[in-house]
């Protein structure tokens, strides 16, 4: 399995990015995915999440209206979009395989099984 995330940068306040999570080695199309961030100090923050049909997707209240993740199961791809960015959404972005089909809405190390080495976003002026 590989997962490999790319598209990070640095972007100002009120700029946008998007991110792009490649894979391969699994069936995609059939699971979940979700992307997460590090809080320091703390478990993975996650940060948005879709079903594997790509209809059903969810956001943390931090980025909700802001970020959405579409899917493209025909090519392997999750993405993440990424607007409005504010200085607190500076981090690893991390894309994350669930164990299922359904939509997760938080990160536990028992509902995925696969993610990448991830991709940086700086939000700096």
């Amino acid at each position: 399995v590989q997962v490999v995330e790319s598209g990070g940068g640095l972007a100002r306040p009120g700029g946008s990015l998007r991110l792009s999570c490649v894979v391969s080695g699994f069936t995609f199309r059939d699971f979940a995915m979700s992307w997460v961030r590090p809080a320091p100090g703390k478990v993975p923050e996650w940060v948005s999440g879709i079903d594997a049909d790509g209809i059903h997707t969810r956001e943390a209240a931090s980025v909700e209206g802001r970020f959405t993740i579409p899917r493209d199961n025909a090519k392997n791809t999750l993405y993440l979009q990424m607007n409005s960015l504010e200085p607190e959404d500076t981090a690893m972005y991390y894309c994350a395989k669930a164990v299922g089909r359904a939509v997760v809405s938080r990160w536990t190390n028992s509902e995925y099984d696969y993610w990448g080495q991830g991709t940086q976003v700086t939000v700096s002026s």
